[in-house]
């Protein structure tokens, strides 16, 4: 990746960052929890493949040649993550 590019890369990452945290600041000030993300994946598509991209981290978890099994493996991403904070709850 180019620098001019992974500078701007980094940059809205650390925005991005910045704005989770005066979030949960903001709502710690006011005495309620702060808002969860519901949606863990994202299906993407990139060239004649659909990509399940981790909206967190932004990395791809897997791909899928029909949008019908990107979106179901997706939906087993997040009940999977779902059964995870489950148990540690």
């Amino acid at each position: 990746m180019q620098s001019a590019m992974q500078e701007r890369v980094s940059g809205l990452a650390d925005l991005r960052a910045r704005t989770t945290l005066s979030t949960a600041e903001f709502f710690a000030k006011i005495g309620r929890p702060a808002p969860v993300q519901n949606i863990r994946y994202q299906v993407v598509t990139k060239a004649k493949a659909y990509h399940i991209v981790e909206l967190a981290t932004g990395k791809t978890k897997g791909f899928c040649f029909s949008y019908r099994a990107a979106v179901n493996f997706a939906q087993a991403l997040e009940a999977a993550a779902t059964r995870k904070l489950v148990g540690r709850q």
